[in-house]
C-alpha cells in the first residue's frame, strides 16, 4: 500500500505535538468510489465499489491513563477525550462522533480498550461521496484491534463500523462503504453481496483509468434524504411482500406496478434495475467490454436522476460532459448518496487528458468553480503500514 509521505508526516507530527511521543503503529484506511450499484446495499442487493488510494491515517499508542485521547490533524489539531469504560456520550465535535461511535460499538461487543492516544489525518475529500466517514471508522477499529491484539476480522470490522454509523452517528447507511474500506483489493473492483457479505474481486482491465470528478457541489440535505429513500424502499418491500427489494425481479415488479404509489414504484424500479446492472457490469469487465460498461453506467445515472431523484442539475451536466468526451470507450455516472458530490468515470488512461480539457472548458458549479479531477488506483483495504 502506497501512502503519501506528506500525509504520514502530518499524522505523525500531530501525534507528537499532542502527546509528546511516537505512535506504536499507524493504520491506513482507504476511501472508496462506487463504480455502480447506488442505494442497493441497504436493500440486500449488489454493489461494485473499489477502494481508492486516498486514505485516512490512524496513528495510535497505548497509554498509562484510562482515557481515549484523540487529536484531529485536519481540524486544527483539536483534541477530543472520553472514557471508554463508561457509556460514551456524543461529542459536540462532528468528526469525533465517528470515533466515539466506533469505540462504543467495540465496547458493546466486549472489546473495551485500555487508555490510548490517537491522531487521525486524511486526504479523502470530505463531503463529496467518497466515504471519508467509513474510512475513519474502519481505520479506528483496525488500529485498536492491532494495538490491543483483538484480531478482529476485516468483515467484522466493517460491521462494527456500520453499527457505529447506524446507532451512534444516526446515519442509516448500508454495509458497502465500511466493507470496501476493510476488504478492498489493489487493482480490483469488488462485487459485494450485501445480504451474504460475500465479496468477489473483479480485476479492472489494464490501461483503464478510474477518474473522479469533484463537482464542487456540496451535498445538501443528504443525510435526511438518504434516510427518506431507505424508508421508501422498505415501504416498497412491505407492499410487495418481500424481505427486501433484492427479492423481486423486474418482471414481477412491473406486474405489481398498479398496486404501488407512483413514487414508491419509481424507488423500487431503480433498485431492482440497479441490482441487475451491477452483475452485468461485472460480466462486462471480465470480458474487457468498456462500451457495455459505459452503457450500464449511463443507464444507472438516468435511473438515479428520474426514478430515485437524487441528482442535481450541475451533476447531470457534469455527467453529460464526461460521457460526451468519453464516447463509446467507457462511461460516467454520479457516485455516492446523491445531491452533489462526485462523478466517477471509467475510461482508457490515454483519454484522461481529453476528459480534463472538456470538463475545464464546459463545466462550472453553481458557485462558479470548475470541477476537480483526479485519477485513482484501486487500493487494498485497511491495514497497518
Amino acid at each position: 500500500m502506497t501512502v503519501g509521505t506528506a500525509l504520514r508526516q502530518r499524522v505523525e507530527a500531530s501525534f507528537a505535538g499532542a502527546f509528546g511521543r511516537h505512535p506504536d503503529l499507524i493504520v491506513a484506511s482507504p476511501g472508496r468510489v462506487n463504480l455502480i450499484g447506488e442505494h442497493t446495499d441497504y436493500n440486500d442487493g449488489f454493489v461494485m465499489p473499489c477502494a481508492i488510494d486516498r486514505f485516512t491515517l490512524v496513528a495510535v499508542a497505548r497509554a498509562n491513563h484510562n482515557e481515549a485521547r484523540v487529536v484531529a490533524a485536519d481540524y486544527g489539531d483539536t483534541v477530543d477525550h472520553f472514557d471508554a469504560r463508561i457509556p460514551i456520550a456524543h461529542s459536540g465535535l462532528r468528526w469525533a462522533n465517528y470515533i466515539r461511535g466506533s469505540v462504543d460499538q467495540l465496547a458493546a461487543r466486549g472489546f473495551v480498550p485500555h487508555g490510548f492516544d490517537m491522531a487521525v489525518a486524511g486526504d479523502i475529500p470530505q463531503g463529496t461521496g467518497l466515504s471519508s466517514s467509513a474510512s475513519l471508522e474502519v481505520g479506528v477499529i483496525t488500529a485498536l484491534s492491532a494495538l490491543f491484539d483483538w484480531n478482529i476480522a476485516p468483515s467484522d470490522a466493517a460491521l462494527i463500523g456500520q453499527a457505529a454509523e447506524n446507532h451512534f452517528v444516526g446515519m442509516a447507511c448500508g454495509i458497502m462503504d465500511q466493507m470496501i474500506a476493510a476488504r478492498g483489493k489493489a487493482d480490483h473492483a469488488t462485487v459485494i453481496d450485501c445480504r451474504t457479505l460475500e465479496c468477489h474481486a473483479q480485476r479492472l482491465p489494464q490501461g483503464i483509468a478510474v477518474a473522479i470528478l469533484n463537482s464542487r457541489v456540496e451535498r445538501g440535505l443528504v443525510d435526511s434524504a438518504y434516510n427518506d429513500r431507505r424508508r421508501q424502499c422498505e415501504e416498497a418491500a412491505r407492499r410487495l411482500d418481500v424481505t427486501a427489494l433484492r427479492d423481486i425481479d423486474p418482471s414481477a415488479l412491473e406486474c405489481a406496478r398498479h398496486t404501488l404509489p407512483e413514487m414508491i414504484f419509481a424507488r423500487a424500479n431503480h433498485v431492482v434495475g440497479e441490482n441487475a446492472r451491477v452483475l452485468e457490469t461485472r460480466d462486462a469487465l471480465a470480458r474487457d467490454d468498456l462500451a457495455a460498461v459505459g452503457g450500464l453506467m449511463r443507464a444507472s445515472h438516468v435511473s438515479m436522476r428520474d426514478d430515485f431523484e437524487i441528482t442535481v442539475p450541475a451533476i447531470d451536466r457534469l455527467v453529460e460532459i464526461a460521457n460526451q468526451s468519453i464516447g463509446e470507450a467507457g462511461g460516467a455516472r454520479m457516485t455516492g448518496g446523491g445531491f452533489g458530490g462526485c462523478v466517477v468515470a471509467l475510461l482508457p488512461r490515454d483519454d484522461v487528458r481529453g476528459l480534463a480539457t472538456a470538463v475545464a472548458r464546459d463545466y462550472r458549479a453553481p458557485n462558479g468553480q470548475s470541477a476537480e479531477l483526479f485519477v485513482c488506483r484501486a487500493a487494498d483495504g485497511a491495514m497497518p503500514i
